[in-house]
Order: C-alpha cells, then sequence, then structure tokens
C-alpha cells in the first residue's frame, strides 16, 4: 500500500505531503483544483511517462515521493530481488525527479534506476483506473490482451512456450525466404564471413594491445636517450670516485642538521625534511640502478613491433576503429556465421524444417485458444455476476473467437478476440465498441477491476473518476463496489459522485487558492462534521440547503451499513 506521498513544485502543487491508509480513500473538490494532478504524480512515480511540462513555473524540477509497503513474498519484492534492489526494513520508496530541461531521475530506495525499470517495479504496486481505460474497451486489438491477463497461469505458461517457438519459427522461416532469393548471394556473403573470422582470429588481437607496443616502441627508439638520462642521472646523485653524490651531500647535511636538533624545533623541521630528501633519494638511486639494468637494446624486437602494429592498423582500417571494435564486429560476424552454417543445407532441407515448426506451432496455438475459450467461459460468468452489481442484470457479455479463413499464426496464436454485449433482451449480440454508452463501460471496465484485482496482487488502486456518466441507484452500486475492493486493497478514489464519497473510510478535500499571485493546492483531511458538508455541497452545488445536509447525514448512515455487512461478510 501507499503510506506517504510527498509532492514539490509539480504543476500548480508548491509542496504538498499526505499519509494514506488502508481502506478507501476519496479526494473530492472544485473542478480544477487539482485531484487529477496528485493521481498524476502517483501515476509518474509508478513509471508514468514524465514531461517538463509537470514542473512548477519558476523552479527547477518536480520532485515526487512515494513509500509503500507490500506484502512478505509479493510480486513487488520478487522484482526488487531480480533487480538487485535491498528492501530489508519492509519499505519501498520510488522516488522521480523531473527537471525543467526534460531530465528524468528515477530511485528506488536510494538506487538509481531507468525509467524501464521504475515502471516495472511500479507496475505492481500501482493500478490506475482512469476514463482513458474506458478507451481500452473500445479498441478490439486489446481484448485479448484483457482475457490472457484474466486467464492466469495456465494460458501465461503457453502464450511465453508459443511465444519463444513462434519466434523460432520466424527466424528460420526468415532464412530459407532469404535462401530461395538468392542462392548465389548467400554463398557470396558466407564465404566473405569466413574470411573475415580467419583472419580476425589469426591475429589474436588483444584489448589494449596496441598502446603497450606503442610504448615499447617509443623506449626502444629512443634507446640511446633513455641510457644518457639514467648514466647522468646516476652519476650526479652518486658521484663520481673523487667527489660525493648528492645523495651522499644531502646525507652529509641531514647529519649535520641533526647533531644541533634538540636545540631548536626549527632545526629539528629541517633535519626531518633533509632525512626524508636523502631516503627518498636513496630510493631513486636504487630506481635508476634497476633500470639500467633492464636496459637492453634489440633491434630485433623493434621490427617485430613494428610488423605487429601494422597487422593491427590493417585491421583497424577493415573492421573499426579501435580493437574493442574490432573484436566486437567479429563477435557479431562469428555469431552470423554461426547462423549460417548451422542453416548451411538446401532450400528444401529449410523448408522441412519450417514445415515441421509450423505443425509443432499449430498444434500448441490449438492449446492455447482451447485454454482460452475455457477462460472465456469463466470471465463471462464472472462478468455478469459483477454487472448483476451494478443493476446491468439484464446485459449480456460475451468473448467472440474468430479465425482467419487460412489459419495462419500470429504472434499470439491464432486467435482474433473481441468482447460482444447485449444490452436489452431481443437484441442481437454486437461488438462493444459499437454499443456500450458512457455509464455503461464504466460498469464492464470496474467489473473487470473487481475480478483482476482478487488475483493481481496489486495493493493500491487509483479511480480516477470511473463515475462519470453514472446517477441515482447506478451510482450507489458503483461506490459500494469499489468499497468491497477496499476490503482487499488499499484504494484511492477521485470522485464527483456523493454516493461514492460517502463510502470512503479517509476522505479528504483539495482546494485551490491564490498566495502571493500564484495558484496553489491545498489538501485537508475531513473530520465527520467537514465530510457532512462536502457530500451536501456536492449534492446541492453552490447552494447548501437543509434537505441537502439531511441528505448528507443519510448516506453516510447508508454507508456504515454497507460498510458493516461487507466486514461481515469478509469474516
Amino acid at each position: 500500500m501507499l503510506q506517504e506521498l510527498s509532492i514539490k513544485n509539480f504543476a500548480i502543487i508548491d509542496q504538498l505531503d499526505v499519509a494514506f491508509k488502508n481502506g478507501m480513500t476519496v479526494l473530492t473538490g472544485e473542478t480544477g483544483a487539482g485531484k487529477s494532478i496528485i493521481i498524476d504524480a502517483v501515476g509518474l512515480l509508478a513509471g508514468g511517462r514524465g514531461s517538463a511540462n509537470f514542473v512548477r513555473t519558476g523552479t527547477d524540477k518536480a520532485i515526487i515521493q512515494g513509500s509503500f509497503v507490500f506484502p512478505t513474498g509479493g510480486t513487488t519484492y520478487r522484482v526488487l530481488d531480480e533487480l538487485g534492489i535491498d528492501h530489508d526494513d519492509g519499505s519501498v520508496i520510488l522516488q522521480r525527479e523531473i527537471h525543467a530541461n526534460g531530465r528524468n531521475t528515477c530511485r528506488v530506495n536510494g538506487m538509481l534506476v531507468n525509467t524501464n525499470t521504475l515502471k516495472r517495479i511500479g507496475e505492481t504496486a500501482v493500478d490506475i483506473h482512469g476514463q482513458n481505460e474506458h478507451q481500452e474497451l473500445m479498441q478490439p486489438e486489446k481484448h485479448l490482451g484483457m482475457l490472457d491477463e484474466f486467464a492466469g497461469n495456465k494460458v501465461a505458461e503457453l502464450r511465453e512456450d508459443y511465444t519463444q517457438k513462434y519466434a523460432a519459427y520466424t527466424q528460420l522461416k526468415a532464412t530459407l525466404e532469404s535462401r530461395r532469393a538468392n542462392e548465389k548471394e548467400w554463398a557470396q556473403h558466407l564465404d566473405m564471413l569466413k574470411f573475415q573470422v580467419n583472419e580476425i582470429e589469426t591475429a589474436q588481437l588483444q584489448a589494449g594491445e596496441e598502446n603497450e607496443l606503442v610504448a615499447e616502441r617509443d623506449r626502444l627508439d629512443n634507446f640511446q636517450k633513455i641510457n644518457d638520462a639514467l648514466q647522468q642521472t646516476q652519476v650526479i646523485l652518486t658521484g663520481e670516485e673523487t667527489s660525493a653524490g648528492a645523495n651522499d651531500q644531502i646525507g652529509s647535511a641531514m647529519q649535520s642538521m641533526q647533531a644541533i636538533a634538540d636545540f631548536d624545533p626549527a632545526f629539528k623541521q629541517i633535519a626531518s625534511s633533509l632525512e626524508t630528501a636523502y631516503y627518498a633519494l636513496s630510493d631513486a638511486v636504487g630506481d635508476v640502478s634497476s633500470q639500467l639494468d633492464l636496459l637492453e637494446w634489440d633491434e630485433g624486437r623493434l621490427d617485430e613491433i613494428e610488423r605487429r602494429l601494422d597487422v593491427i592498423n590493417q585491421l583497424k582500417r577493415k573492421y573499426g576503429d579501435s580493437e574493442e571494435q574490432v573484436l566486437s564486429y567479429y563477435d557479431k560476424i562469428a555469431a552470423e556465421l554461426k547462423q549460417m552454417q548451422s542453416t548451411d543445407e538446401t532450400a528444401d532441407d529449410l523448408e522441412d524444417r519450417v514445415a515441421s515448426q509450423e505443425s509443432v506451432l499449430l498444434k500448441l496455438a490449438e492449446k492455447l485458444s482451447k485454454a482460452r475459450q475455457e477462460a472465456a467461459k469463466r470471465l463471462e460468468k464472472a462478468i455478469h455476476g459483477e454487472l448483476a452489481d451494478l443493476y446491468m442484470d439484464k446485459t449480456v457479455f460475451a468473448v467472440h473467437f474468430t479465425r482467419s479463413k487460412t489459419q495462419s499464426l500470429m504472434s499470439t496464436g491464432l486467435d482474433h478476440v473481441e468482447f460482444y454485449l447485449r444490452t436489452n433482451p431481443g437484441e442481437a449480440m454486437r461488438p462493444l465498441a459499437k454499443i456500450a454508452s458512457g455509464g455503461e463501460l464504466s460498469r464492464i471496465m470496474l467489473a473487470l477491476k473487481t475480478i483482476f484485482s482478487e488475483s493481481q496482487g496489486i495493493t493500491s488502486i487509483i479511480f480516477d473518476e470511473v463515475d462519470t456518466g453514472v446517477s441515482g441507484r447506478v451510482a450507489q452500486a458503483i461506490a459500494e463496489k469499489i468499497s468491497g475492493i477496499a476490503q482487499a486493497s488499499q484504494v484511492l478514489c477521485i470522485t464527483h459522485l456523493p454516493q461514492v464519497a460517502a463510502m470512503a473510510d479517509h476522505h479528504y478535500f483539495i482546494a485551490k487558492q491564490v498566495v502571493a499571485d500564484r495558484t496553489e493546492t491545498s489538501l485537508t483531511r475531513l473530520d465527520e462534521s467537514s465530510r457532512v458538508d462536502e457530500l451536501a455541497r456536492m449534492s446541492a452545488g453552490t447552494q447548501v440547503t437543509k434537505l441537502a445536509l439531511e441528505h448528507a447525514h443519510e448516506l453516510l448512515k447508508l454507508a456504515d451499513e454497507v460498510k458493516d455487512s461487507h466486514h461481515k461478510t469478509k469474516n
């Protein structure tokens, strides 16, 4: 569940901090006060698309942070474990910064992640259900995904197996088509790859080799200069036979100062400095001597290095600007050569393999289709039960399956799926997208959400004005349905309906005001008395009457009775 939400410099929100609890929380307020902005902020924490337009005018960046807790062993923790993100304290903090220049910064428990990773985590934590989701019902191409989501593990496993085999099948089929298109080009390309792979393999190229060879060549090219410098340095430091070297002279000076060091701290400091210099020079003498011992002129080695550098330069001219690029190119062509050699067979042989894989895929697709049809029956039954609670008991919902005449395989199987609906007895079943009204779509989507919430394991569900287009007893039914969902999951709900607001366990009022010529949004938790006033305002509009206040009291009383029945049913 979402425990705390902090928003700063986001749209018209200057600073907002709010703590959420279990159960059902509603956010109400006048249109334009910023209710949906808060949901947008949560959506960004769940990996939604960010934009510089979200940053409050005059600020550098918007900051959104949410603190979540999840059931032990839940999906979110499993994803975090896969990603190597620590969650030992049992909480997860998602943070997102959107900069005025459009740059996004995402963190999970302090660890920097990209937006795709944030989305992968966020979609296991928060499910936002808004009016835009109604549009999914209006798009038949989305219906198959909804059915598969409902079907659960059995269909998911079959579809994953099918997807992998289909990918291998399409790759082999493309190879066959390419082979048939031009056998001569195939052979020429194969020969070229063999030559290139052999050339790079024979060179036995190593990353960083060129820099080491160049350094060694420079030493050999400058052998005399290096030798002279080392010899001169040794003479200066050690001295000739007839005179003391620099190191010995420093040693003598050190001994002289050590003899008077106890007379003055300044003398002691000088003695210490000379001692440090003496031992440093002694080390340098040893290093110079070692380098002279190692110094060796090898004209043959210089020729060998030049030949090796020439080989490396030839490879770079052909295959990349650096050793790393040459080796990367080698990995690429070696893999391509392996793939081509593994299919180094006749077109007829390839055709037989394609036919064999297609036969396996067809059987798997039929199995997947059968599992989907079984799931479709369960979905239809579950939807009818939910719609009956939402005063659509006469409505018939059906999952309609069709296939192409050629029975051609698709990436999703053989099935085209579309939801059909009959809203009134005696009418024909027709595509849902063509006949459902806005209020009907709201109820159907809510029915789907109720069913899915039981199996998805998502602990925070957000409803953003899903009650648009309904009123009266339907509004009350939707309110009770959302409250029922809140028995198993935390629910945050933006609503304009007093029936829905009355069902809340926690009620927040959102308002906007102008402060120092800037519009700001504030959030206030309502007590029982304030809730009555707000429900009356929602019912009556600007003029709150005595009757509206009485109606608000009745709504709250009815809500308590419904929630009591939910608790009894649950227990």
